[in-house]
């Protein structure tokens, strides 16, 4: 069988700088900015994972976020170490969490949080 590895993730956004912004701000990604076909490129790094995020407007043909729980693609997951100082950090920035710190099984630990667009983020912090 042939061996797939992780490329990267899209997203698009109304407003690329508001996203990136949120993203370095609250997540510690690396901005990374160029140019393509002569237009500027705003995309990132996050814990190694290419992140494109491409701008779309108004009549587009872009549907609005979802409304989670919904099928399809659920949400992406960053591994993280002390997890519960690292929420405290992001609700006191303002993050919106949509599933508060909690162990699953033993040795591991997560949270629910809602980024630009509606993007739902998992934090993972595992011990084991």
């Amino acid at each position: 069988m042939a061996k797939f590895t992780w490329d990267h993730v899209h997203i698009r956004t109304p407003n690329v700088e508001e996203t990136a912004k949120w993203f370095e701000q609250m997540l510690g990604a690396e901005i990374i900015r160029s140019m393509q076909q002569g237009a500027p490129r705003v995309d990132m790094k996050i814990g190694g994972q290419n992140v494109f995020l491409a701008p779309v407007s108004a009549g587009d043909g872009v549907a609005s976020p979802p409304v989670t729980p919904y099928q399809g693609l659920d949400h992406f997951g960053l591994t993280v170490s002390g997890i519960d100082a690292i929420a405290a950090d992001l609700k006191a920035k303002g993050v919106e969490f949509t599933k508060e710190p909690t162990t699953v099984r033993l040795g591991v630990r997560i949270c629910f949080i809602r980024g630009p667009q509606g993007v739902s983020i998992e934090l993972l912090d595992r011990t084991v």
